[in-house]
């Protein structure tokens, strides 16, 4: 499969999904009496990210490929995203804050023609982490066992703090593009 089919439309609905999760959540804590706001700052355990981390680390990992297989440098601004996301306690973000994120993510995706990575698979990869480890892959190996991987990991941690602190959330959620795919008359019903 040509790397920007894998890519981008997984990347594009499950930030979709991110989005209706985020939705659905600030319309539970309103109807509850609680501030939405406080969405943002939830967490599974103390020493983990917060929501607005992972949502951060989510976007950043859904565009840094489209950089990367192109050969290009990340841009400041996606540069600046991933920053913010490890400083998500030192200012307050909003639930609609992190939507504008998501949206930007999406909207940077939508934007790429439809063979915008292909034929990057055997582009050499130089992938250096903050902490001094460097990792060299070429195209597939990255988007393989690092871009979806470290994507998916940060979608599933957002999913998870939201549907621990009540967010009425289900496996639907977590895939609404498999409807495009049901069988006409299969569907449960209720």
């Amino acid at each position: 499969m040509a790397l920007t089919a894998l890519l981008i439309p997984t990347f594009r609905q499950m930030l979709g999904a991110l989005d209706n999760w985020l939705g659905k959540a600030a319309d539970h804590w309103v109807e509850a009496g609680r501030n939405p706001d406080d969405i943002p700052g939830l967490r599974l355990v103390p020493d983990m990210y917060p929501l607005a981390s992972q949502i951060h680390f989510a976007c950043f990992q859904a565009q840094e490929p489209l950089w990367r297989l192109r050969g290009m440098a990340l841009p400041d601004g996606l540069l600046a995203l991933r920053a913010g996301a490890w400083k998500t306690d030192e200012y307050v973000e909003t639930v609609e804050v992190a939507r504008v994120h998501v949206a930007g993510a999406i909207d940077l995706l939508v934007s790429l023609a439809p063979d915008a990575l292909d034929g990057e698979s055997e582009r050499p990869i130089v992938l250096e982490l903050p902490n001094g480890m460097v990792f060299d892959m070429d195209g597939d190996s990255y988007a393989r066992d690092w871009a979806l991987p470290q994507f998916y990991f940060h979608i599933t941690a957002a999913y998870a703090i939201l549907r621990a602190h009540g967010a009425p959330l289900g496996k639907a959620d977590y895939v609404p593009h498999m409807f495009g795919y049901i069988r006409p008359g299969t569907a449960p019903a209720g």
